[in-house]
């Protein structure tokens, strides 16, 4: 886990065909999975967030066959950093105003070596 910013923008256009500049979030997570880095473009630049776990290791999420990737909510980002397990999780209905429409919602796109 040493490539930096500019590394791994390489890496999202080239290994995963995406733009880094597009808003997603890209997650990479070493092998042992106790460091994890966030990848996002904000107005103005990109930012680069490092977290290192001492004991434990992050949680993997489901891999989606259709998008080729792991997908996941923002809510799944923030449990996953906080270590809380994305496992049977019950979502409570929720007034969603993107929802049937094609405006676009904060994703998040996993890479994990």
């Amino acid at each position: 886990m040493r490539k930096g910013m500019n590394t791994l923008c390489g890496v999202v256009r080239s290994q995963m065909g995406r733009n880094p500049l597009s808003g997603e979030v890209f997650i990479f997570v070493n092998r042992p999975r106790n460091t994890i880095k966030l990848l996002h473009w904000e107005r103005g630049g990109l930012v680069l967030y490092n977290k290192r776990l001492e004991t434990g290791g992050f949680e993997r999420p489901t891999y989606d066959e259709k998008q080729k990737s792991f997908q996941m909510k923002w809510s799944e980002l923030v449990m996953m950093v906080e270590g809380l397990s994305m496992k049977n999780i019950v979502q409570r209905k929720r007034f969603d105003p993107l929802e049937g429409k094609n405006l676009k919602k904060r994703d998040a796109v996993i890479c994990i070596p």
